[in-house]
């Protein structure tokens, strides 16, 4: 018990520094960008890391095949890739500012995702 208080008034004596490492992080969100494809490249969206798309892509192969069905389904699997992607690189943005605030792994941050 005693070991938990004084991690809880390590954490806040930080918090000066965690908040600016949360700021820097929400900065990187928006840097982030990856993306996702499907069909041979036929579709490929882009994605930040607030898990906004932010581009699509839709070759004129794509379009020649007059096959809406499969046009939106060639979307959701490049989204869902993308999105994947950007997951995992967020992810590891967390796990390395947590451990920069000298954080326990897997120790999560409310509010950062």
């Amino acid at each position: 018990m005693f070991k938990e208080i004084g991690q809880l008034a390590n954490l806040m004596r930080q918090l000066p520094k965690i908040k600016e490492e949360a700021e820097q992080f929400q900065a990187k969100l928006n840097q982030i960008q990856v993306e996702g494809s499907a069909g041979g490249d036929m579709v490929t969206v882009r994605v930040n890391g607030r898990m906004e798309i932010i581009g699509v892509k839709i070759t004129e192969a794509a379009w020649a095949m007059q096959d809406r069905e499969m046009i939106e389904d060639l979307f959701a699997s490049a989204a869902n890739q993308a999105l994947g992607k950007a997951r995992e690189i967020v992810n590891g943005e967390m796990q390395s500012m947590a451990q920069n605030l000298g954080l326990p792994p897997g120790a999560g941050l409310p509010g950062l995702s």
